[in-house]
């Protein structure tokens, strides 16, 4: 077996380890499960062993006489009911464990799913699509019921069966306990070989396929607002033709190999009967095997054939199962970047000083840092800007006081703790930012702005709107605070989105502030009624500002301004933009100028 096929067959182990160590949880179900689908299954078995001695008493009836027979003929129909109760009960008991057992494994692995996906690093949510990241979740959810369903319900008791029937049979006949043996698993060993070989590696890329075609719809839909300002459905529709020809293909022949895969099983299976019921005749030809015995062998031999006939079927849903399952597995073993230590404690912040000390950084296996022994300290109530050219570093200094990024050396603290001993949790609650571009839920004005608070009040909620001034604009909406706002706020403005983030952090009344770019897309009015509330919003607490349009800066203590990530200039806008040659300076006259001038193509 090659590499690759041995990494493709290896899909099996992690799955099935994944869904064992869930089931396991619910032991009493499983043992229902188990045991009721082993009644059932043994009961089946022995049917045809009943069924035998019917027409073995039947037949005999010349020799016994007829009441005897009919008396031995109303035994083995008793026997017979009473396997078909068993086998009811049995299979009853173990379908309503099943339910129960796979509802609560699906609910709790979703939820698992959610909340590692929520904890994931900005990087692998920015790196990652949300249809698609969607996609996996919700498909190996219900791969969990197609798995747990083909494993107990269908495989376990086709192997007891096939186990029991040669036991039976091999017990009187063992030329036809080994005949149905070895039969029987080869037709398994045949139809595993086909599914995990064959058929597997075709539906694993089918299965890649329809995730990055998921992806593609949500990534286009989306961004519908684009498409429809760049004219561009037919482009969009031409794109997601193209993707839909490549799964249609794989999905193709992904059928095309279940299909041929099934009739090599169904040519094995008649083997295998005329094998069997060569052997049958030979036995009563020989006076080893009376009619009855023929009719258990036959009705044993027809009932395994039902099993073995299926199984090609349940493995081939046990292989998609498996299939859908891997990149949901996967990423529960996808390693969380920045995850709380063992010892993590709450962070308490009483003052909001934030310490750089000596801070290396550089971002995923970059050569370059991007900070090299960066030392900087924010005093309590400091309103610090952060100037500079794009990529310079000014945002990446207040992802690394939120702990989205680990730094590569020195340490980040706030008020003397180091932020990476602190829970994320807690360290967040204790900052509040107001980002460029605001996302809000698809849910009310109220639920948005209460997002900070959980439990606020709603006279809470129109406080810091007011703070804001955004509680104008909401109370003329026909709904006001019960307004919907749609998918990431796009039934507001630019302007009214960052109004309502900034009453999320005026709510959160958090001891740290992050402005990031706030006022960097609006027009002169609304950037007027948003610096009104930002000043507001910066009495009394530790605030970092990042700005590109610097007359947002120019009341802050102190301006930062960065250059590839080094602090190449330090003080009050007055003296930045006294300073000869300086880069702040450089940067003032540009945007005044083009304040003057106007833009010109």
């Amino acid at each position: 077996m090659t590499a690759e096929q041995t990494r493709r067959t290896g899909a099996f182990r992690p799955v099935l380890a994944f869904l064992w160590r869930r089931w396991r949880c619910h032991p009493a179900l499983l043992a229902a499960l188990i045991g009721g689908l082993v009644v059932a299954t043994v009961a089946d078995v022995l049917v045809p062993v009943f069924a035998g001695q019917l027409v073995d008493a039947i037949a005999r009836s010349g020799e016994t006489g007829r009441e005897a027979a009919l008396a031995a003929a109303l035994v083995a129909l008793g026997l017979l009911a009473l396997m078909g109760l068993l086998v009811l009960a049995g299979r009853m008991t173990g379908i309503l464990a099943i339910i129960e057992l796979t509802l609560k494994v699906m609910s709790r692995t979703g939820s698992d799913a959610f909340e590692r996906v929520q904890r994931f690093s900005s990087d692998w949510h920015a790196n990652s699509f949300v249809g698609s990241t969607v996609r996996r979740i919700s498909r190996g959810m219900w791969a969990i019921d197609l798995v747990g369903d083909t494993i107990f319900i269908a495989l376990l008791p086709s192997a007891m069966v096939l186990l029991g029937a040669t036991l039976l049979l091999g017990w009187r006949w063992p030329l036809m306990g080994l005949l149905v043996a070895a039969g029987g698993v080869l037709y398994v060993v045949l139809t595993v070989l086909l599914s995990l070989l064959w058929v597997a590696p075709a539906a694993r890329l089918s299965n890649s396929w329809d995730t990055k075609l998921g992806g593609a719809m949500a990534d286009a839909i989306g961004a519908n607002a684009v498409v429809k300002a760049f004219g561009a459905e037919a482009r969009e529709d031409a794109r997601l033709a193209a993707l839909i020809d490549k799964w249609r293909r794989r999905t193709r022949r992904t059928w095309l190999r279940s299909s041929g895969s099934e009739a090599l099983q169904i040519v094995t299976l008649l083997a295998l009967r005329i094998g069997i019921v060569a052997v049958a005749l030979w036995l009563w030809w020989r006076d080893e095997a009376s009619a009855g015995d023929l009719a258990t062998v036959l009705t044993m031999f027809f009932m395994v054939q039902g099993y073995l006939r299926d199984v090609g079927y349940h493995i081939s849903n046990l292989q998609r199962g498996v299939n859908e399952m891997e990149e949901l597995v996967a990423m529960h073993d996808t390693p969380l970047g920045v995850e709380d230590l063992a010892d993590a404690r709450p962070l308490s912040v009483k003052r909001g000083e934030i310490v750089f000390e000596r801070v290396d950084f550089r971002y995923g296996g970059h050569p370059t840092p991007l900070y090299r022994d960066l030392n900087l300290t924010i005093a309590p109530g400091e309103s610090l800007g952060l100037v500079g050219p794009s990529g310079s570093g000014k945002t990446t200094l207040v992802k690394l006081i939120q702990r989205l990024h680990d730094v590569t050396g020195g340490r980040v603290l706030i008020d003397g703790q180091d932020v990476r001993h602190a829970t994320q949790a807690s360290l967040r609650a204790q900052i509040a930012i107001v980002q460029q571009e605001p996302v809000l839920f698809h849910r009310s004005l109220a639920e948005n702005i209460a997002y900070a608070k959980p439990g606020a009040t709603m006279e809470e909620i129109r406080r810091a709107a007011a703070l804001a001034n955004a509680d104008a604009f909401i109370n003329r909406l026909p709904r006001g605070y019960a307004t919907l706002v749609g998918e990431r706020g796009v039934k507001l403005s630019g302007g009214e989105r960052q109004r309502v983030a900034l009453a999320r952090a005026f709510l959160a009344d958090a001891p740290i502030l992050i402005l990031d770019e706030a006022t960097s897309a609006l027009d002169s009015e609304s950037e007027a009624a948003i610096q009104q509330a930002m000043a507001r919003l910066l009495k009394g607490r530790t605030a970092l500002i990042i700005a590109h349009r610097l007359s947002t800066v120019r009341a802050v203590d102190r301006i930062l301004v960065f250059d590839h990530g080094v602090v190449v200039e330090e003080g009050s806008h007055e003296e930045l933009v006294a300073r000869p040659g300086g880069l702040y300076r450089r940067l003032f006259e540009r945007q005044a100028l083009e304040l003057t001038d106007g833009w010109r193509p």
